[in-house]
């Protein structure tokens, strides 16, 4: 990882208008993907895509968030930012993943939950909430990978797993440095200031052990380290699948209630 670049680059990197999102990563690796819709409640949510299809062989469930290519896709997808039926969405598809024994692949990559009133009133915060509560008990392997920015509850909806996997360039974190700065110095300008307190980029987390693995990217073509990302997915599902149940849910346990400790 090049430590070099300050952690408001990355945040722009994570950004970046060309920069590719779960969508992209979803369809290079997941061999035979069969899209499913709706979340069996209100509708469909665009901002996710989720389906079952072949990882190297393995059937699993793939989950990610997208934000589209041109600017109508992004309006239609709200920009990448899920609303209650995409969260639900995904949540129904982890549920089926549970029952038939298929590990879930998730793939994160968005500022936040859609914030529109429409959103609130079908009851946003809750759909989140029940995703971290149902997760953190989901009896088959989870993996998440945060692909571009990764927002606060928005982000985490589709993080409780036993392996978190960042891109180099990839941030996550609990707000956007924009917010932070606004919170602490009245002042959003002060963005880059809020990001290296904030400890958002994917050194920092795996330094403090909150990720488990980073994908290099420094001199990569998007082909490389897809096939990187692949490999390092396809060893951390071999790893899991050799756990038992009981095994597999206290170290998902252990791994969230590590986060903080000093």
């Amino acid at each position: 990882m090049d430590a070099k670049i300050n952690a408001y680059d990355r945040v722009l990197a994570a950004r970046a208008n060309d920069r590719n999102m779960g969508g992209y990563y979803l369809s290079r690796m997941i061999d035979d993907f069969v899209e499913l819709h709706g979340d069996r409640r209100f509708g469909d949510d665009g901002a996710i895509v989720g389906g079952v299809g072949m990882l190297n062989g393995t059937p699993v469930t793939a989950i990610a968030m997208e934000r589209g290519a041109t600017i109508e896709e992004r309006i239609e997808r709200h920009f990448g930012c899920p609303t209650p039926e995409g969260y639900r969405k995904a949540l129904r598809l982890m549920k089926e993943a549970e029952k038939f024994n298929r590990p879930v692949i998730c793939f994160i990559g968005s500022s936040g939950a859609y914030c529109g009133i429409d959103a609130e009133e079908r009851g946003q915060g809750e759909a989140i909430a029940e995703n971290l509560f149902e997760m953190m008990g989901l009896k088959t392997p989870i993996i998440s990978v945060v692909v571009g920015e990764g927002g606060s509850g928005g982000a985490l909806a589709l993080g409780v797993c036993d392996t978190t996997v960042m891109l180099e360039n990839s941030v996550y974190s609990v707000i956007s440095p924009e917010g932070c700065a606004s919170i602490l110095w009245k002042d959003s300008s002060k963005a880059s200031d809020a990001a290296d307190a904030l400890k958002l980029t994917a050194s920092d987390l795996y330094s403090f052990d909150i990720v488990e693995k980073v994908i290099d990217e420094k001199d990569k073509s998007p082909e490389e380290i897809c096939s990187d990302l692949k490999n390092c997915l396809v060893e951390e599902l071999k790893n899991k699948q050799t756990l038992t149940t009981e095994k597999l849910l206290e170290e998902r346990y252990n791994k969230f209630r590590k986060i903080g400790a000093c």
